[in-house]
């Protein structure tokens, strides 16, 4: 049976410091029943019969979940599920300052069609999971990024072919929702004068100065990033880039992503996908 409180009117004054600390502990502790679709991360078994999941929902943000592993066949949380990038609509008790919250139920939102039997795409959902992991770390409620998200995701696997820049695009883009979207300042794409500007990684903007630390782009690479902005889902395959030229770029946006969100690492997932496409 659920725990419920009755409100009534008291004054807080009749109350010691103690007392009223027990009273707030109470109310931290009263799980609020969630159902969301949720984005799945990252998952590593936990002991023998647990793992633990980090999910990005739509209502509550990122979230960690212990989770029992299925016993049979027939349980509703399937180890399936909790592959990462993996699209779920699930049912959760969750508590205030909890570090890790009970997860309900799941079911499955929309089940990926292609991704799971193309390595290329396999290769991009499994560094698009990594990145996600690192840079959605503190991240609240975000509704608008969680669309972003889930909606990349499925573009990429309808997509027939021409998505070898899509990991380029979505980096790009994210960074809009996350704050640090380049700053164009009012230039033109094509004038003369920005051919001629750095790029200040740390600032996000484009200068004609050189900046006092070693962290901008020389002109002929400050391109790629006005490049980058003009790249979306449907058209990026028409800016024809070599895979130098594509590892070199996503390198670059890495930097761009530690310059801006502390602690982000080194990502594992990366040699995979620098091993992608023809030269």
């Amino acid at each position: 049976m659920r725990n419920t409180i009755h409100l009534t009117f008291f004054n807080f004054h009749d109350f010691g410091f103690a007392e009223l600390n027990r009273i707030f502990a109470a109310v931290r502790t009263i799980p609020m029943l969630v159902k969301t679709e949720a984005i799945v991360l990252h998952a590593f078994k936990y002991g023998e019969t647990r793992m633990i999941v980090d999910l990005f929902t739509r209502e509550s943000g990122r979230l960690s979940f212990i989770v029992p592993l299925p016993k049979t066949a027939k349980s509703r949380l399937k180890k399936q599920y909790f592959q990462p990038m993996t699209l779920l609509e699930v049912e959760c008790d969750l508590r205030q300052r909890v570090q890790l919250q009970k997860l309900k139920d799941a079911r499955l939102l929309s089940a990926y069609i292609s991704i799971p039997f193309s390595p290329e795409k396999l290769a991009l959902s499994l560094f698009t999971a990594e990145f996600l992991y690192h840079a959605l770390r503190s991240e609240q409620q975000n509704v608008p990024l969680f669309a972003y998200i889930s909606d990349s995701m499925q573009w990429l696997d309808m997509a027939i072919s021409n998505y070898a820049n899509f990991h380029l695009t979505f980096l790009m883009r994210m960074s809009r929702f996350l704050g640090f979207y380049p700053n164009l300042e009012a230039r033109g794409y094509d004038s003369q004068e920005d051919l001629n500007l750095l790029f200040d990684l740390r600032e996000g903007r484009f200068s004609s100065t050189v900046p006092m630390h070693r962290d901008f782009l020389q002109p002929d690479e400050a391109r790629l990033i006005r490049l980058l902005m003009r790249m979306d889902f449907p058209t990026m395959h028409l800016f024809h880039l070599s895979r130098h030229d594509r590892n070199r770029i996503t390198e670059v946006l890495l930097h761009y992503y530690r310059l801006h969100i502390p602690q982000f690492p080194e990502l594992k997932s990366l040699s995979v996908l620098q091993e992608l496409w023809n030269p």
